[in-house]
């Protein structure tokens, strides 16, 4: 049973007002085996399509390595945008090493409530992912019943918004459960009316530009 640990720490600059929550990187990131074009950072994964979709909206000039450059290029961008990165699951077991959600046991969570109380200008989470098993999503609910609470309705389209007061502030926070920027999603993408309406009118678009144009509203 591999004993799959997040190999970083929630990255959250000062003043954060947003959030980026996911599960857990690739294995292959606890253990510090990195391939070509792999990025040693949060959604580094070469596989990964997050740091190329915000590298589109904002024109960051990007360099994808296994660098301490590549590095500071995006810890600079969450600082400027004033955006954190804290992803749900501290650490989980796995009996097939790969990255898919469903794969994980004994999920271990990070408490995002007592993340949420100590930066308390967070007022947005940007789940990469909905509420299917497993996902950023799901694991937040599971840790919000924990404190009794629930996410209530704002849009059931796509993506799907919620929110919920704070236990301790009351304050209102808002979560955006945006199609996850994985290979894997794209087949969840194709099946949406949304993009094949889009499709339509643009036969040259792809599941990465569709997404470019759903995060470009919430970051």
């Amino acid at each position: 049973m591999f004993h799959h640990v997040h190999p970083y720490p929630p990255f959250i600059p000062e003043n954060a007002t947003k959030l980026i929550v996911g599960t857990l990187p690739p294995p292959r990131f606890t253990v510090g085996n990195f391939k070509e074009g792999d990025v040693d950072f949060c959604y580094g994964s070469r596989d990964g399509q997050l740091w190329p979709i915000l590298n589109e909206i904002f024109q960051l000039d990007l360099v994808f390595e296994t660098s301490e450059a590549a590095i500071v290029q995006r810890k600079e961008f969450l600082k400027q945008r004033r955006i954190g990165i804290c992803d749900m699951v501290a650490s989980a077991k796995r009996e097939k090493i790969d990255a898919s959600d469903l794969g994980m046991q004994d999920a271990q969570l990070r408490d995002l409530i007592q993340v949420l109380s100590e930066n308390p200008t967070i007022h947005t989470l940007l789940f990469t992912g909905g509420n299917s098993k497993n996902g950023p999503e799901y694991f937040f609910r599971k840790l919000l019943k924990r404190y009794h609470l629930k996410l209530e309705v704002v849009s059931n389209e796509v993506p799907r918004i919620h929110e919920f007061l704070h236990p301790v502030t009351s304050k209102k926070i808002t979560t955006v459960s945006l199609i996850a920027p994985s290979g894997a999603a794209n087949r969840a993408v194709g099946s949406l009316k949304t993009y094949k309406d889009l499709k339509k009118k643009n036969p040259e678009m792809t599941t990465v530009d569709f997404r470019v144009l759903q995060y470009r509203n919430f970051f």
